[in-house]
C-alpha cells in the first residue's frame, strides 16, 4: 500500500469515526437535555419500585467506584456482596442505581447459590457527579445496600473533541 492511499484511509477513517462519535454523542446529549427532571427522586422512585415497602439495610454490600474521576464517558464500579451463597441463603440479584442519568436504574445482575460469591464489575457512563447506589436482594427477601458519590469533572458527552 502506497503512502497517499494510506493517508487517504486514514484520513477518511478518522473522518467517519469522528461523524459517528459526533452523531452518537448528539443523540445522548439531547436524551439528558429532553430528560432535565432526571434528580435524586427519579432514584428514589426506582428503588421504591424494586424494593416496594421492605425496609433497606446497610451492610453487607461493597460498592468500589473511584470517588474523583477525571472523565464521565467511561467509570469503573465493581460491586461485591457479603454472602454464604448456600441454597438458605444467597444473593437473588444486585441492583445499580444513579440519580442524574436519565435512566437512574442502570443494571442488574442475578445470581444463584451456585455462583459462589456475589460480584461483579462494569463500567458507567455518567452525565455528572452524582450518587451511586447498589442494592443487593437475599433469597430471604431483604435487601442490603451501600452507596457512593462521585465526582465527575468532565461530564459525559460534554468531551467530543480530538
Amino acid at each position: 500500500m502506497n503512502t497517499t492511499s494510506n493517508e487517504r484511509g486514514d484520513t477518511r477513517r478518522a473522518l467517519i469515526v469522528k461523524a459517528t462519535r459526533l452523531a452518537l454523542g448528539a443523540g445522548f446529549c439531547s436524551i439528558l437535555g429532553e430528560s432535565a427532571g432526571a434528580t435524586p427522586d427519579m432514584m428514589r422512585e426506582a428503588i421504591g419500585k424494586l424494593v416496594g415497602s421492605s425496609p433497606v439495610n446497610e451492610g453487607r454490600v461493597t460498592l468500589d467506584i473511584p470517588p474523583l474521576v477525571e472523565n464521565g464517558n467511561t467509570v469503573p464500579l465493581t460491586v461485591a456482596v457479603e454472602s454464604p451463597m448456600t441454597e438458605a441463603d444467597h444473593v437473588t440479584a444486585i441492583h445499580i442505581f444513579n440519580e442524574k442519568n436519565p435512566q437512574p436504574y442502570v443494571i442488574a445482575a442475578h445470581f444463584g447459590p451456585r455462583a459462589g460469591k456475589a460480584a461483579f464489575a462494569t463500567r458507567a457512563k455518567l452525565s455528572d457527579s452524582q450518587r451511586i447506589i447498589a442494592i443487593a436482594r437475599m433469597s430471604d427477601g431483604s435487601f442490603w445496600m451501600a452507596g457512593a458519590d462521585v465526582i465527575v469533572t468532565i461530564a459525559a458527552c460534554v468531551e467530543m473533541n480530538e
